[in-house]
């Protein structure tokens, strides 16, 4: 089936201005990736290390990957595919350069269809502390309480189907009424809560043992395994590759400044990580708990922590929802692009394709939910030496190892060499000088790293 034109659809679907723009990327890219995965794995490598390393590989690669992808974005008007297939069509380029629409568009439908469970787990974990809290909670108590969860597939099924609806609701409603409203509520919701957890902490308990483990560097403990880590979750969580940058590119106006967003989007990013790490490492340090138990700290470790401290409960309320609300923001960007191709292929409106692909997704996911229960002890590639692989764990390894490199290898290296006669200094909104070195770190340095990080997943 042929594509509509763009315009038909799409005429009306531009930011309200730039700074909406920004708090909606901002919102897609700061979810579980920043919220959950940033303050375990920076515990694990080497702490001021890796959070130093971190936000340089933030501003040094993911800053030029961002502003290529928003450049290709922008220029195209479309979905991830619309506008890779523009961009290939101007500088000549062969159509096997798709791949790169293709992984754009297919990394957050399944994404989606696996990250719904966790943010399923973040909206349960929100009601249990409104409803009951965690009081009386020990190491046994949240062991059980987390595995009656995981083991339930009608309770974890309603939870995943309810949270990817609400999703479709956003998405259905449009970029300014639906996307933009609920992403600026979220930011200055992230702030809010985020800041006020490090205040209380202060008072509280005291910042101090924090600020060493986050800020003092440790080196040694780094090494290159830290050090591809940090690459790893600085592209994770800037969501390179992951289709929604270049979609939600698609509705700028051609006079906003990528630098300026992208710059912007880097350096939000950075402070959360670190406001989430003095707003989680205090209580789990003081308690005497281990900062890198990896996804059981936010699920296991610290109902125990609320339940001991005094407003625990409170700071259980306010806490869960931050993750719940992370993750849906990041939720919308993934099914933005979905969405986003489907209008461009069927001539129905947004909110029943929301609906549509909502439910495709669900349905994709329904193996990943049953991995914890009724399919726990099917491992789908036993016979390939995998025996201990669910089929959500197969899934996470092929989005968070596979694809996202892989996608963000072939944006760098279509923008940097295929597409140099169409991005110049006035696409990316760069000074002469300023181009050179971006083009410099787009066609050398970032694909580099990225095949060395891919190197050092499959290894």
């Amino acid at each position: 089936m042929a594509d509509n034109p763009a315009g038909a659809s799409r005429a009306n679907e531009q930011w309200s201005s730039r700074l909406s723009f920004i708090y909606s990327i901002g919102a897609a890219a700061i979810g579980l990736g920043t919220l959950w995965r940033f303050p375990y794995v920076a515990g694990a490598n080497g702490g001021g290390a890796f959070v130093i390393l971190y936000a340089l590989f933030v501003v040094a690669i993911c800053v030029p990957l961002m502003i290529a992808e928003m450049a290709i974005g922008r220029r195209g008007h479309g979905s991830v595919m619309a506008s890779v297939d523009a961009a290939i069509a101007a500088s000549g380029g062969s159509r096997g350069w798709r791949v790169v629409g293709l992984l754009g568009l297919l990394i957050p439908f399944f994404g989606l269809s696996y990250y719904s469970i966790v943010a399923g787990w973040a909206i349960d974990y929100s009601v249990l502390s409104v409803t009951q809290g965690f009081a009386g909670f020990d190491a046994e108590r949240s062991r059980t309480a987390f595995g009656a969860l995981t083991a339930s597939p009608v309770r974890g099924g309603l939870l995943q189907l309810g949270f990817i609806m609400a999703t479709a609701a956003v998405v259905g409603l449009g970029v300014q009424r639906g996307i933009e409203t609920v992403s600026r509520i979220k930011m200055i919701a992230l702030f809010a809560i985020l800041i006020g957890l490090v205040i209380y902490n202060a008072i509280t308990i005291g910042l101090m043992p924090s600020a060493v483990f986050l800020l003092e560097p440790d080196f040694a403990a780094l090494g290159a395994t830290g050090a591809l880590t940090a690459l790893g979750q600085a592209l994770f969580s800037t969501a390179i590759g992951a289709g929604v940058l270049m979609t939600y590119s698609a509705y700028l106006p051609a006079n906003a400044s990528l630098p300026r967003s992208s710059f912007a989007l880097a350096g939000g990013v950075i402070v959360v990580a670190l406001l989430t790490g003095f707003a989680i490492f205090p209580a789990v340090l003081a308690y005497g708990l281990k900062p890198t138990e990896g996804p059981n700290l936010i699920f296991v470790t610290l109902p125990v922590v609320f339940g001991q401290m005094a407003g625990g409960r409170i700071i259980a309320i306010f806490f869960f929802g931050l993750i719940a609300l992370g993750a849906f923001t990041t939720a919308v960007g993934m099914l933005e692009p979905v969405v986003a191709r489907l209008r461009e292929k069927l001539p129905l409106g947004r909110a029943p394709l929301a609906v549509g692909a909502g439910l495709a997704i669900w349905l994709i996911g329904l193996p990943s939910l049953l991995s914890f229960n009724i399919l726990s002890d099917v491992h789908p590639l036993a016979a390939f030496g995998l025996e201990k692989e669910t089929a959500f764990d197969l899934l996470d390894f092929t989005i968070a190892n596979l694809m996202l490199p892989a996608s963000a290898l072939m944006l760098a290296l279509f923008v940097g060499w295929r597409c140099r006669a169409i991005v110049g200094p006035g696409d990316t909104g760069l000074g002469p000088r300023g181009f050179r070195l971006w083009a410099l770190i787009i066609r050398y340095v970032a694909p580099l790293a990225i095949f060395g990080l891919a190197i050092h997943l499959l290894g």
